[in-house]
């Protein structure tokens, strides 16, 4: 299973934790962006700033609002397994 995961781009000390965790970390940026993602995770700040509840992705989507960067890395690998 590959470890790529889609991270909203304001979530950069989330990015920078999975980097150092060995996972490939891309911009989510459109719904197009979560596609080959095992992953995807979101501010939850605005819940539907890019129209996510529209796109099908079988990966499991991570709110990371009122999380640590630990705390995300943590259920990533949770999700993943």
């Amino acid at each position: 299973m590959t470890k790529r995961v889609a991270v909203e781009q304001s979530l950069t000390n989330v990015s920078e934790a999975l980097r150092q965790k060995g996972y490939e970390v891309v911009d989510l940026k459109s719904a197009h962006d979560a596609e080959n993602c095992s992953c995807c995770v979101v501010s939850g700040v605005d819940s539907n700033v890019m129209g996510m509840q529209d796109a099908s992705t079988k990966a499991p989507v991570i709110e990371a609002s009122g999380l640590s960067a630990d705390e995300v890395c943590r259920q990533v690998e949770q999700r993943m397994q």
